[in-house]
Protein backbone atom coordinates (compact mmCIF):
# COMPACT_ATOMS: atom_id res chain seq x y z
CA UNK A 1 0.00 0.00 0.00
CA UNK A 2 2.68 2.37 0.99
CA UNK A 3 4.70 1.46 -2.12
CA UNK A 4 1.71 1.96 -4.40
CA UNK A 5 0.99 5.27 -2.78
CA UNK A 6 4.54 6.46 -3.34
CA UNK A 7 4.46 5.42 -6.99
CA UNK A 8 1.21 7.23 -7.62
CA UNK A 9 2.53 10.34 -5.91
CA UNK A 10 5.61 10.31 -8.14
CA UNK A 11 3.45 9.88 -11.27
CA UNK A 12 1.21 12.74 -10.23
CA UNK A 13 4.23 14.92 -9.56
CA UNK A 14 5.71 14.16 -12.99
CA UNK A 15 2.40 14.94 -14.64
CA UNK A 16 2.15 18.22 -12.78
CA UNK A 17 5.69 19.18 -13.80
CA UNK A 18 4.98 18.18 -17.40
CA UNK A 19 1.80 20.21 -17.46
CA UNK A 20 3.46 23.18 -15.82
CA UNK A 21 6.45 23.13 -18.23
CA UNK A 22 4.47 23.15 -21.50
CA UNK A 23 3.26 26.74 -21.24
CA UNK A 24 6.76 27.85 -20.34
CA UNK A 25 8.28 26.22 -23.46
CA UNK A 26 5.47 27.49 -25.69
CA UNK A 27 6.03 31.05 -24.55
CA UNK A 28 9.76 30.70 -25.02
CA UNK A 29 9.36 29.30 -28.55
CA UNK A 30 6.98 32.07 -29.52
CA UNK A 31 9.42 34.69 -28.32
CA UNK A 32 12.20 33.08 -30.31
CA UNK A 33 10.04 33.05 -33.45
CA UNK A 34 9.17 36.70 -32.99
CA UNK A 35 12.83 37.56 -32.53
CA UNK A 36 13.75 35.70 -35.73
CA UNK A 37 11.04 37.58 -37.60
CA UNK A 38 12.35 40.89 -36.31
CA UNK A 39 15.88 40.04 -37.40
CA UNK A 40 14.76 38.85 -40.84
CA UNK A 41 12.59 41.91 -41.41
CA UNK A 42 15.58 44.11 -40.57
CA UNK A 43 17.63 42.38 -43.28
CA UNK A 44 14.90 41.73 -45.87
CA UNK A 45 12.69 44.78 -45.98
CA UNK A 46 9.30 44.60 -47.63
CA UNK A 47 9.79 45.83 -51.25
CA UNK A 48 8.06 49.03 -52.25
CA UNK A 49 5.30 49.15 -54.85
CA UNK A 50 7.77 50.50 -57.42
CA UNK A 51 10.22 47.69 -56.67
CA UNK A 52 7.50 45.07 -57.05
CA UNK A 53 6.47 46.59 -60.42
CA UNK A 54 10.06 46.64 -61.67
CA UNK A 55 10.46 43.01 -60.63
CA UNK A 56 7.30 42.00 -62.48
CA UNK A 57 8.59 43.75 -65.64
CA UNK A 58 12.01 42.10 -65.33
CA UNK A 59 10.45 38.67 -64.98
CA UNK A 60 7.94 39.22 -67.75
CA UNK A 61 8.43 37.20 -70.94
CA UNK A 62 9.03 38.91 -74.27
CA UNK A 63 11.27 41.63 -75.61
CA UNK A 64 12.43 43.39 -78.76
CA UNK A 65 15.62 42.15 -80.44
CA UNK A 66 17.16 44.84 -82.70
CA UNK A 67 19.38 42.91 -85.10
CA UNK A 68 21.87 44.31 -87.61
CA UNK A 69 22.24 42.04 -90.64
CA UNK A 70 25.46 43.45 -92.08
CA UNK A 71 25.98 44.35 -95.75
CA UNK A 72 26.25 41.06 -97.62
CA UNK A 73 23.67 38.31 -97.49
CA UNK A 74 21.71 36.25 -94.97
CA UNK A 75 24.91 34.72 -93.57
CA UNK A 76 26.41 38.01 -92.40
CA UNK A 77 24.31 37.92 -89.24
CA UNK A 78 26.20 37.33 -85.95
CA UNK A 79 25.96 33.96 -84.23
CA UNK A 80 24.30 35.47 -81.15
CA UNK A 81 21.65 37.15 -83.28
CA UNK A 82 21.02 33.98 -85.29
CA UNK A 83 20.53 31.97 -82.10
CA UNK A 84 18.12 34.60 -80.77
CA UNK A 85 15.99 34.37 -83.93
CA UNK A 86 15.98 30.59 -84.06
CA UNK A 87 15.59 29.83 -80.34
CA UNK A 88 13.69 32.78 -78.85
CA UNK A 89 11.77 34.91 -81.33
CA UNK A 90 8.16 34.12 -82.17
CA UNK A 91 7.94 36.93 -84.76
CA UNK A 92 10.57 38.27 -87.20
CA UNK A 93 10.29 41.61 -89.06
CA UNK A 94 12.60 42.98 -91.77
CA UNK A 95 12.93 46.75 -92.21
CA UNK A 96 12.95 47.18 -95.99
CA UNK A 97 12.51 50.88 -96.77
CA UNK A 98 15.86 52.50 -95.88
CA UNK A 99 18.21 49.92 -97.41
CA UNK A 100 18.23 46.54 -99.14
CA UNK A 101 20.13 43.30 -98.61
CA UNK A 102 21.64 41.07 -101.28
CA UNK A 103 19.31 38.25 -100.24
CA UNK A 104 15.59 37.79 -100.79
CA UNK A 105 13.15 37.43 -97.87
CA UNK A 106 12.70 33.78 -98.86
CA UNK A 107 16.47 33.23 -98.43
CA UNK A 108 16.27 34.78 -94.98
CA UNK A 109 13.34 32.56 -94.05
CA UNK A 110 15.14 29.45 -95.25
CA UNK A 111 18.33 30.28 -93.34
CA UNK A 112 16.70 31.54 -90.13
CA UNK A 113 13.94 28.95 -90.05
CA UNK A 114 11.28 31.58 -89.36
CA UNK A 115 8.68 33.49 -91.35
CA UNK A 116 9.86 37.05 -92.10
CA UNK A 117 7.37 39.94 -92.30
CA UNK A 118 8.44 42.84 -94.52
CA UNK A 119 8.23 46.29 -92.94
CA UNK A 120 7.79 48.87 -95.69
CA UNK A 121 6.60 52.46 -95.36
CA UNK A 122 2.98 51.30 -95.45
CA UNK A 123 3.69 49.05 -92.44
CA UNK A 124 5.01 52.00 -90.47
CA UNK A 125 2.27 54.42 -91.54
CA UNK A 126 -0.49 51.90 -90.70
CA UNK A 127 0.62 51.59 -87.06
CA UNK A 128 2.32 48.28 -87.76
CA UNK A 129 5.14 49.23 -85.39
CA UNK A 130 2.68 49.67 -82.52
CA UNK A 131 1.32 46.19 -83.17
CA UNK A 132 4.84 44.79 -83.23
CA UNK A 133 5.65 46.40 -79.87
CA UNK A 134 2.42 45.03 -78.41
CA UNK A 135 3.57 41.55 -79.42
CA UNK A 136 6.95 42.24 -77.83
CA UNK A 137 5.28 42.84 -74.47
CA UNK A 138 4.53 39.11 -74.22
CA UNK A 139 6.72 37.41 -76.83
CA UNK A 140 10.23 37.80 -78.20
CA UNK A 141 10.20 39.78 -81.45
CA UNK A 142 13.12 40.31 -83.87
CA UNK A 143 13.43 43.52 -85.91
CA UNK A 144 16.04 43.06 -88.66
CA UNK A 145 17.93 46.03 -90.09
CA UNK A 146 20.30 45.97 -93.07
CA UNK A 147 23.75 47.09 -91.92
CA UNK A 148 23.75 48.22 -88.30
CA UNK A 149 20.75 49.34 -86.27
CA UNK A 150 22.33 52.61 -85.12
CA UNK A 151 24.70 53.60 -87.94
CA UNK A 152 23.60 55.03 -91.28
CA UNK A 153 19.98 54.51 -90.36
CA UNK A 154 19.12 54.95 -86.71
CA UNK A 155 16.20 53.40 -84.91
CA UNK A 156 16.38 55.39 -81.71
CA UNK A 157 12.69 56.27 -81.96
CA UNK A 158 11.79 52.58 -81.95
CA UNK A 159 13.86 52.04 -78.80
CA UNK A 160 12.20 54.98 -77.04
CA UNK A 161 8.73 53.71 -77.95
CA UNK A 162 9.66 50.26 -76.67
CA UNK A 163 10.82 51.70 -73.35
CA UNK A 164 7.55 53.62 -73.02
CA UNK A 165 5.76 50.30 -73.20
CA UNK A 166 8.24 48.75 -70.73
CA UNK A 167 9.50 46.38 -73.43
CA UNK A 168 13.04 45.10 -72.95
CA UNK A 169 15.38 45.84 -75.87
CA UNK A 170 18.45 43.80 -76.84
CA UNK A 171 20.72 45.09 -79.63
CA UNK A 172 22.94 42.99 -81.90
CA UNK A 173 25.45 45.18 -83.78
CA UNK A 174 26.93 44.57 -87.22
CA UNK A 175 28.88 46.19 -90.06
CA UNK A 176 27.47 49.16 -91.99
CA UNK A 177 28.66 51.46 -94.77
CA UNK A 178 29.65 53.90 -92.02
CA UNK A 179 32.64 51.73 -91.14
CA UNK A 180 32.96 49.51 -94.22
CA UNK A 181 33.80 52.58 -96.32
CA UNK A 182 37.28 52.21 -94.80
CA UNK A 183 37.74 49.42 -97.34
CA UNK A 184 38.52 52.25 -99.76
CA UNK A 185 41.80 52.75 -97.91
CA UNK A 186 40.71 56.08 -96.42
CA UNK A 187 41.15 56.11 -92.66
CA UNK A 188 37.97 56.44 -90.62
CA UNK A 189 39.31 59.05 -88.21
CA UNK A 190 39.94 61.35 -91.20
CA UNK A 191 36.22 61.46 -92.03
CA UNK A 192 33.99 64.36 -91.12
CA UNK A 193 30.20 64.62 -91.07
CA UNK A 194 28.31 62.20 -93.33
CA UNK A 195 25.81 63.71 -95.78
CA UNK A 196 22.87 62.40 -97.82
CA UNK A 197 22.17 63.25 -101.46
CA UNK A 198 18.55 63.17 -102.67
CA UNK A 199 17.29 62.65 -106.20
CA UNK A 200 16.78 65.97 -108.03
CA UNK A 201 13.59 66.85 -109.85
CA UNK A 202 13.42 69.41 -112.69
CA UNK A 203 12.28 72.06 -110.19
CA UNK A 204 13.66 70.83 -106.84
CA UNK A 205 17.40 70.53 -106.37
CA UNK A 206 18.25 70.46 -102.64
CA UNK A 207 21.74 71.67 -101.77
CA UNK A 208 21.85 71.48 -97.96
CA UNK A 209 24.53 68.76 -98.17
CA UNK A 210 26.95 71.41 -99.47
CA UNK A 211 27.22 73.14 -96.07
CA UNK A 212 28.38 69.95 -94.35
CA UNK A 213 31.00 69.30 -97.02
CA UNK A 214 32.22 72.86 -96.57
CA UNK A 215 32.43 72.36 -92.81
CA UNK A 216 34.46 69.16 -93.26
CA UNK A 217 36.88 71.00 -95.53
CA UNK A 218 37.31 73.89 -93.07
CA UNK A 219 37.77 71.55 -90.09
CA UNK A 220 40.99 69.95 -91.24
CA UNK A 221 40.32 68.93 -94.84
CA UNK A 222 38.30 65.85 -93.79
CA UNK A 223 36.80 63.23 -96.10
CA UNK A 224 33.02 63.22 -96.64
CA UNK A 225 30.94 60.08 -97.00
CA UNK A 226 27.97 60.81 -99.28
CA UNK A 227 25.02 58.43 -98.87
CA UNK A 228 22.96 58.18 -102.05
CA UNK A 229 19.18 58.18 -102.28
CA UNK A 230 17.16 54.98 -102.60
CA UNK A 231 13.43 54.77 -103.15
CA UNK A 232 11.76 51.43 -102.45
CA UNK A 233 7.98 50.94 -102.65
CA UNK A 234 7.25 54.66 -102.78
CA UNK A 235 3.62 55.61 -103.58
CA UNK A 236 2.90 57.39 -106.86
CA UNK A 237 1.10 60.72 -107.04
CA UNK A 238 -2.05 58.87 -108.14
CA UNK A 239 -1.78 56.63 -105.09
CA UNK A 240 -1.48 59.62 -102.78
CA UNK A 241 -4.53 61.28 -104.37
CA UNK A 242 -6.78 58.23 -104.58
CA UNK A 243 -5.60 56.05 -101.73
CA UNK A 244 -4.81 53.20 -104.11
CA UNK A 245 -1.78 51.00 -103.53
CA UNK A 246 0.28 52.00 -106.56
CA UNK A 247 4.05 52.22 -106.19
CA UNK A 248 6.93 53.64 -108.20
CA UNK A 249 9.60 51.31 -109.57
CA UNK A 250 12.50 50.92 -107.15
CA UNK A 251 15.21 53.55 -107.71
CA UNK A 252 18.81 53.53 -106.52
CA UNK A 253 21.02 56.55 -107.16
CA UNK A 254 24.24 55.76 -109.03
CA UNK A 255 27.61 57.39 -108.38
CA UNK A 256 27.53 58.98 -111.85
CA UNK A 257 24.24 60.74 -111.06
CA UNK A 258 25.59 61.79 -107.67
CA UNK A 259 28.68 63.34 -109.29
CA UNK A 260 26.57 65.30 -111.76
CA UNK A 261 24.29 66.60 -109.04
CA UNK A 262 27.24 67.67 -106.88
CA UNK A 263 28.86 69.52 -109.78
CA UNK A 264 25.57 71.21 -110.62
CA UNK A 265 25.26 72.56 -107.06
CA UNK A 266 28.86 73.82 -107.07
CA UNK A 267 28.87 75.33 -110.56
CA UNK A 268 25.31 76.62 -110.85
CA UNK A 269 24.07 77.27 -107.31
CA UNK A 270 26.74 77.82 -104.62
CA UNK A 271 29.88 78.70 -106.60
CA UNK A 272 32.03 78.79 -103.42
CA UNK A 273 34.84 76.52 -104.60
CA UNK A 274 34.38 73.90 -101.88
CA UNK A 275 35.12 71.25 -104.54
CA UNK A 276 35.50 71.21 -108.32
CA UNK A 277 35.79 68.91 -111.33
CA UNK A 278 39.30 67.86 -110.31
CA UNK A 279 38.40 66.89 -106.74
CA UNK A 280 39.20 63.23 -106.04
CA UNK A 281 36.29 60.97 -105.18
CA UNK A 282 35.85 57.25 -104.53
CA UNK A 283 32.89 55.19 -105.66
CA UNK A 284 31.83 52.38 -103.33
CA UNK A 285 29.52 49.77 -104.81
CA UNK A 286 27.89 46.70 -103.23
CA UNK A 287 30.23 46.87 -100.24
CA UNK A 288 30.31 43.61 -98.30
CA UNK A 289 29.19 41.51 -101.26
CA UNK A 290 31.24 39.20 -103.46
CA UNK A 291 31.51 41.76 -106.27
CA UNK A 292 32.16 44.90 -104.19
CA UNK A 293 33.96 47.74 -105.97
CA UNK A 294 36.05 50.75 -104.98
CA UNK A 295 36.90 53.14 -107.86
CA UNK A 296 38.85 56.39 -107.43
CA UNK A 297 38.94 59.22 -109.99
CA UNK A 298 38.11 62.91 -110.34
CA UNK A 299 34.59 64.18 -109.81
CA UNK A 300 34.28 64.98 -113.52
CA UNK A 301 35.40 61.46 -114.46
CA UNK A 302 32.93 59.98 -111.95
CA UNK A 303 30.09 61.33 -114.13
CA UNK A 304 31.00 58.59 -116.63
CA UNK A 305 31.81 55.73 -114.23
CA UNK A 306 29.79 52.53 -114.53
CA UNK A 307 30.01 51.00 -111.03
CA UNK A 308 27.44 48.29 -111.74
CA UNK A 309 24.36 47.45 -109.72
CA UNK A 310 23.29 49.05 -106.42
CA UNK A 311 23.90 49.97 -103.69
CA UNK A 312 26.32 52.87 -104.29
CA UNK A 313 27.91 55.49 -102.05
CA UNK A 314 30.43 58.21 -102.83
CA UNK A 315 33.41 59.53 -100.86
CA UNK A 316 34.67 63.05 -101.47
CA UNK A 317 38.35 62.85 -100.52
CA UNK A 318 39.53 65.61 -98.20
CA UNK A 319 42.40 67.99 -98.82
CA UNK A 320 44.60 66.38 -96.17
CA UNK A 321 45.54 62.89 -97.35
CA UNK A 322 47.94 60.50 -95.63
CA UNK A 323 50.64 58.82 -97.73
CA UNK A 324 49.09 55.41 -97.13
CA UNK A 325 45.72 56.76 -98.27
CA UNK A 326 47.33 58.12 -101.44
CA UNK A 327 48.74 54.68 -102.21
CA UNK A 328 45.31 53.10 -101.76
CA UNK A 329 43.72 55.72 -104.04
CA UNK A 330 46.26 54.80 -106.71
CA UNK A 331 45.50 51.12 -106.14
CA UNK A 332 41.79 51.74 -106.84
CA UNK A 333 42.38 54.18 -109.72
CA UNK A 334 39.68 53.86 -112.38
CA UNK A 335 40.56 51.71 -115.40
CA UNK A 336 39.29 52.31 -118.95
CA UNK A 337 36.75 49.51 -118.61
CA UNK A 338 35.21 51.25 -115.57
CA UNK A 339 33.76 54.01 -117.77
CA UNK A 340 30.73 54.05 -120.03
CA UNK A 341 31.72 54.24 -123.70
CA UNK A 342 31.89 57.78 -125.06
CA UNK A 343 28.40 59.01 -125.87
CA UNK A 344 26.66 56.12 -124.08
CA UNK A 345 26.53 57.60 -120.60
CA UNK A 346 23.06 57.26 -119.06
CA UNK A 347 21.08 60.38 -118.31
CA UNK A 348 20.90 61.61 -114.73
CA UNK A 349 18.25 59.85 -112.69
CA UNK A 350 15.88 62.78 -112.27
CA UNK A 351 12.55 62.27 -110.56
CA UNK A 352 9.45 63.76 -112.08
CA UNK A 353 7.93 66.77 -110.36
CA UNK A 354 5.24 65.80 -107.92
CA UNK A 355 6.96 62.59 -106.85
CA UNK A 356 7.51 62.86 -103.11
Amino acid sequence: MVLMSSSMSLLILLRVRFVLHIPHKTIEQSERKRERRRRLSAVFKEPSREDKRALRIALRMGGLHLIGLGLGNEKDITVNALEAIRDKCAHVYLENYTSVLAASPSKLEEFYGKKVTICDRAFVESNGVDGMLTQAEKEDVAFLVVGDCFAATTHSDLVLRAHEKKVKVKTYYNASIMNACAGSGLQLYNFGKTVSLCFFTPTWKPDSFYDSIKMNKVNGGLHTLVLLDIRVKEPTVEALCTGKKIYEPARFMSVSTAARQMLYVENEVRKEGVYDEDSIVVATARVGQEDERFISCTLKEMCRVNAGGPLHSLILVGTEVHELEENMLKHYRAKPEDFYPEGEEPESQYLEDGVL
